[in-house]
């Protein structure tokens, strides 16, 4: 194809899939870009028709409208949902253009980027112009000829020469008054060799001051892509001229950068909110500071509690003080404190503007009851800031930092750093914020729905367990058992697809449907049909899988119905094991009209086991894995059928839970 080959360095960063479809809709063309992101190989789509394999179900009415308008002369731009060969949905940001097919009759070529590497490659991006455009460093990307890309603004003031007119030229064009033939062989050279090369003294006079010389420290990197091919080199410069301290201020602003970066992957890590104030204080302290407080408001901790009693309130997060033996050892995490009215700190909190104070401003900070036993220790500081932590227009709580006297004050260059740090650290506590509110109420409602209370039931040994995922939203699954007429006993186990409250408010219509449905004695096969119904009038976006199962004490069997979900396990009262191979059934909410049931044999003494997919599927094991480790944890002899699911459960799941889970087991009793 010859739109492929356009991609270019582009495709490194965003990769580009591209397909031509004649006018009968068959793929007749397929890029290396479209099998990566959709699956399909060359010989899997070419001749057959792009519906058939790339439009997910229910949305072929949709392409078929798009390709009319294509054909008539139409480019379509628009976001839409192409079906990966494996099954799942990948959304895409699609262009598609009328163009010929082979035969010359009207066809369509498709132009599709994945929707998340566009958002990722906008944030990136966004990243890289704030950089340029807001540093006080000189930066510059150039090219392998050496010419510049970019130069940001402070490069341009440094060299006299606007930022347009760097582009395009070498230094020995912009700069001829300096010693560039110098530094351009050591750019040619941190190109050639692949390594960066920090703090090269560049000397002379630029348009910007052209009576006297100044003195710049240049640093250079090479500017590699994804594939590892040098793209050019990046140039960093400070101007050194007027500072006594030019080399301890070099070597401040790399730390900078480097802490920065640093931050990035070292705050937020979890969505936990203590874990994420330890990080921040970690950062801060001592890189920059000799102390650090974090403090939350009490009513965004906890909005549901009585604004009369948590207003003012802050609740230590996390601290580090320079001194573990000082008064300041009793500030510890937990704590809550009520801010002084009229005070600086609420001034500071109302304002959402951070103030940098000195030594007899500092006592105003602490808004700690026991002040009194701190003085020894406040008169030992040199300065200190207070920093708001603003998240989305929101004043969460404060960041205090100080210095000690045998320290230099915060300057203007410390204060936009530690202000950069505590704006980061703000959005990642108000994404944990969210998180743990959210995951509580779905957690709670999910809670509120499973009746972690089996009934006694004639005939029956029963246990169940529901554990939440430990580094994901709560999910949709279930379990339950009912109660039936004539001695029967329904069992049910389910997993809406999706996490969260919105899955866990669906398994509670479920929930209820199936109880309802099962009360009336509905035979197995149309429970699930009326679910799947249920499931429907949802929406074309929900989905869940389930089985009901039926044990009838006196034939000594179980008439089991599935939907789509992982086949129950039978342990004889040999020990022998065995799932199910009976109709799996499909989905809820895809339409079926109909589901078939397997009679399952149970003597007194065996086993039936019901689970969701989160007991047998992680990232480092397929299905079949999952199902051989689950039979080996079952041969596993325990003294009750509690002690055996909790076994189950610990040697299958790892650490943590990647999924949520839900298993129950049911022991026929001799009666």
């Amino acid at each position: 194809m010859a739109a492929v080959g356009y991609a270019g360095v582009l495709r490194e960063l965003l990769p580009i899939a591209l397909w031509r479809e004649d006018t009968d809709g068959r793929i007749v063309e397929w890029s290396l870009a479209a099998q990566d992101l959709l699956g399909y190989r060359p010989d899997d789509v070419l001749g057959r028709p792009a519906s058939a394999l790339l439009v997910p179900e229910g949305r072929g009415e949709l392409a078929d409208q798009l390709t009319r308008r294509v054909h008539a002369g139409e480019t379509v731009v628009g976001t839409l949902s192409v079906r990966h060969r494996d099954g799942h949905q990948v959304t895409m940001e699609m262009w598609i253009v009328p163009a010929a097919d082979p035969r010359g009759r009207a066809g369509a070529l498709l132009i599709a980027v994945e929707t998340s590497q566009v958002l990722r490659m906008r944030d990136s991006l966004a990243a890289l112009e704030s950089l340029f455009s807001q540093s006080p460093i000189g930066l510059a990307t150039l090219g392998t000829d050496l010419r510049f890309l970019r130069a940001n603004d402070a490069l341009a003031r440094m060299n006299g020469v606007s930022a347009a007119e760097h582009v395009g030229k070498r230094l020995t064009e912009v700069v001829p008054g300096v010693n560039a033939v110098a530094l351009e062989a050591t750019m040619r050279e941190v190109l050639d060799r692949g390594i960066a090369v920090v703090d090269v003294r560049r000397t002379g006079r630029t348009a910007a001051d052209p009576a006297r010389d100044r003195t710049w420290s240049c640093s250079y990197a090479p500017l590699v892509d994804n594939a590892g091919r040098t793209l050019g080199l990046i140039a960093s410069l400070i101007d050194i001229t007027e500072s006594q301290q030019a080399e301890a201020d070099a070597e401040r602003a790399r730390r900078r950068f480097a802490l920065l970066a640093e931050a990035g992957t070292r705050i937020g890590t979890t969505l936990d909110l203590r874990q994420t104030s330890e990080e921040i204080v970690k950062m801060l302290v001592p890189q920059l500071a000799d102390s650090a407080d974090v403090q939350l408001l009490e009513e965004v901790m906890d909005p549901d509690e009585p604004a009369a009693a948590t207003r003012g309130v802050v609740r230590r997060m996390a601290a580090l003080f320079p001194d573990p033996s000082a008064p300041t050892a009793k500030l510890q995490p937990g704590m809550t404190s009520q801010i002084p009215h009229g005070s600086l700190y609420e001034r500071v909190i109302a304002d959402g503007r951070p103030t940098k104070l000195y030594r007899s401003d500092v006592p105003a900070l602490i808004t700690d009851p026991r002040a009194d036993q701190l003085r020894s220790y406040l008169m030992s500081l040199g300065s200190a800031r207070l920093i708001p932590l603003v998240a989305r227009g929101k004043v969460l709580g404060a960041v205090v930092v100080t210095r000690l006297r045998t320290r230099e004050p915060f300057d203007e260059q410390d204060c936009v750093l530690i202000d950069e740090l505590a704006a980061r650290a703000a959005l990642n506590i108000d994404n944990a914020l969210m998180y743990t509110r959210q995951r509580a109420a779905a957690l709670t409602l999910q809670r509120s729905l499973i009746n972690s209370a089996l009934p006694v039931v004639p005939g029956l040994e029963l246990t169940g367990r529901y554990l939440p995922a430990s580094a994901h939203d709560v999910g949709g699954d279930w379990y339950d058992v009912i109660a039936l007429p004539e001695g029967r006993t329904g069992l049910v186990i389910g997993d809406v697809m999706g996490h969260g409250i919105h899955a866990a408010a669906v398994m509670g219509q479920l929930r209820a449907a199936v109880r309802t449905l099962a009360r009336h004695d509905v035979h197995p096969a149309r429970l699930l049909s009326s679910l799947d119904a249920v499931v429907a009038d949802m929406g074309e976006d929900e989905m869940a899988t389930c089985v009901y199962a039926v044990h009838d004490p006196a034939s000594g069997g179980c008439l089991v119905a599935r939907a789509g979900h992982p086949p129950p396990a039978v342990v004889t009262p040999g020990g022998a094991i065995t799932f199910l191979d009976g109709p799996p059934g499909t989905p809820l909410g895809t339409g079926a009209h109909e589901f078939l049931t397997e009679e399952v044999p149970l003597p007194a003494g065996s086993l039936l086991v019901l689970y969701t997919d989160g007991l047998i599927e992680s990232r480092d094991r397929d299905l079949d894995q999952g199902l051989d480790q689950l039979a080996q944890a079952l041969r596993t002899p325990e003294a009750s059928l509690a002690a055996l699911c909790d076994g189950v459960l610990g040697r299958m799941l790892p650490h943590p839970a990647q999924d949520d889970v839900a298993i129950l087991m049911a022991r026929p009793q001799r009666l």
